[in-house]
């Protein structure tokens, strides 16, 4: 479905994962590894693994926080350290000094995160494998950005971006670093991912890990 200016409201994010679903049926069978950008997308991804018949894991990856306002990303960091910048990280009042403690910070969120969710078998791998990479929306794509830009350097067959909307800058900016770009909607009015929910409860840590479990 080519994203367009009519914005749409979906019920909640399992409304949602069943429309992006049905825009994946072509890999249904073809043993997908459907990876969640947590908290949000974790139960999108896992309705969407067993509707592909596919393999279901997350992909950790945190934003960086602008000083002063914790809800604008400035960029993103991923498992392995790898960071992303936005341009606009130096007018947001960030400097090295507070850059390099913001991503020491959310990186110990990512080890800690990763020993919560998968404390007895190793991240699945990616490597020859479709590998499909949910989130429930993206306004900046930072933690797009680092997800795809991480999971690049282990190979997979084909990358593959899936979200239920977007702002327009976002997706213009994931769409050189995945192989297939999935997107229902990005419309030109986007203000907050929340705002194309009629349901974006928060998910919590518990129900990540209840839904990790084997």
């Amino acid at each position: 479905m080519n994203p367009s200016n009519r914005a749409t409201v979906f019920r909640d994010r399992t409304d949602a994962a069943h429309q992006l679903a049905a825009q994946l049926q072509p890999y249904r069978g073809k043993k997908p590894l459907v990876l969640a950008i947590p908290r949000g997308a974790v139960p999108m991804a896992k309705s969407l693994a067993a509707a592909l018949e596919g393999d279901f894991d997350v992909v950790l990856v945190r934003k960086l926080r602008a000083p002063f306002a914790p809800e604008v990303a400035i960029g993103s960091v991923d498992e392995s350290g790898w960071t992303y910048l936005s341009p606009y990280a130096a007018t947001a009042g960030a400097d090295q000094d507070y850059i390099a403690a913001e991503k020491q910070r959310q990186l110990e969120v990512i080890r800690q995160r990763r020993v919560q969710y998968t404390p007895i078998r190793p991240p699945l791998n990616p490597a020859g494998r479709i590998v499909i990479v949910v989130d429930d929306g993206l306004a900046t794509g930072a933690t797009m950005v680092a997800a795809l830009h991480g999971l690049r350097q282990r190979h997979p067959a084909k990358l593959i971006c899936a979200v239920p909307v977007s702002s327009p800058e976002a997706l213009a900016m994931v769409r050189p670093l995945a192989d297939e770009v999935l997107c229902l909607q990005a419309p030109a009015e986007f203000h907050a991912v929340g705002q194309f929910y009629r349901d974006f409860s928060q998910v919590e840590d518990d129900e990540v890990i209840a839904l990790l479990q084997p």
